[in-house]
């Protein structure tokens, strides 16, 4: 049977847990208030990235005057020196948000030993950087914050790695969002260009004349491709990070409810059991007493 003592703990553990019940109710309200203002600016930006990016692509199909260090030439050649672009969140309490992309970014570089790593979201960079990967770079900045702006501060450098020879293949690590319950890790390549053949695409020759010059247009274009690419893939990324962090305290809210239920139950009966307990121990004393 129950004593005292018993019952006092239980007691003391509802408390605890009724406290982290309202913490994660609180942090689910907080997170269904920021997924949907990620998604309304998800949406705004969804329709024009994808505008101008399939007009850039549209450039890349239409010209044979690709500057040369922006293609992929050999589809069997493996990448020597790549850069992973990882894009996680600063804070954890997201389920499996952070630990997907990263386990994808690493199934990526397995088997490339100079792989180095652009970080943006201080999980990816603390996790890395502790396993001794090279740190092309870091922004820890809340993605939810990094504006278009900020983007080309941080693509860059990136482009400049490239261009300098020091990296071979730029590959942009994120999640993509489907839905508020399903998000998916995405991995793209962002550099070298790989042009697939466009069935629609005219035959002959091409009237495209470029001034001042092919490689001096695609010296400014690909840049801003490459801009548009991360910065679609961050405020996806903020989407998935607020939809995953809801779920993952909607369901730590229904646990903690549940085992507050579960204790209640185990305190009536500890209850019960004292309250029997001493009905017997005065029973018998004053059977004894006759």
């Amino acid at each position: 049977m129950a004593g005292a003592g018993n019952i006092q703990d239980i007691k003391k553990r509802v408390k605890s847990i009724t406290g982290i019940e309202h913490i994660t109710n609180a942090m689910k309200l907080v997170s269904v208030a920021k997924l949907r203002r990620a998604r309304s600016t998800l949406d705004r930006t969804r329709a024009y990235f994808h505008s101008v990016t399939e007009s850039i692509e549209d450039i890349f199909h239409g010209t044979d005057e690709i500057p040369s260090r922006y293609l992929r030439t050999d589809k069997d050649a493996a990448a020597k020196s790549p850069c992973y672009v990882v894009i996680t969140s600063n804070r954890g309490l997201a389920g499996s948000f952070n630990s997907n992309i990263i386990k994808k970014a690493e199934a990526e570089m397995r088997g490339a030993p100079m792989a180095g790593v652009v970080a943006i979201g201080g999980r990816g960079r603390d996790y890395f950087r502790r396993r001794g990967y090279e740190i092309l770079g870091e922004h820890v900045r809340p993605p939810e914050h990094i504006s278009f702006v900020e983007t080309h501060e941080i693509t860059k450098p990136i482009i400049d790695l490239y261009d300098e020879g020091k990296v071979d293949e730029i590959v942009l690590v994120y999640t993509a969002f489907r839905s508020a319950v399903e998000q998916r890790v995405n991995s793209v390549r962002l550099l070298p260009i790989e042009i697939e053949p466009d069935p629609d695409a005219p035959t002959g020759n091409k009237y495209v004349e470029y001034d001042p010059s092919a490689a001096e247009v695609f010296d400014y274009l690909v840049p801003k491709y490459a801009e548009m690419m991360i910065y679609q893939a961050i405020v996806e990324s903020a989407t998935c990070e607020h939809a995953a962090r809801h779920m993952a305290m909607e369901n730590a809210t229904e646990n903690a409810r549940q085992m507050i239920a579960d204790l209640n139950l185990f305190y009536n009966r500890a209850r019960q059991d004292a309250i029997t307990r001493q009905i017997i121990e005065v029973v018998g004393g004053a059977e004894a007493l006759d």
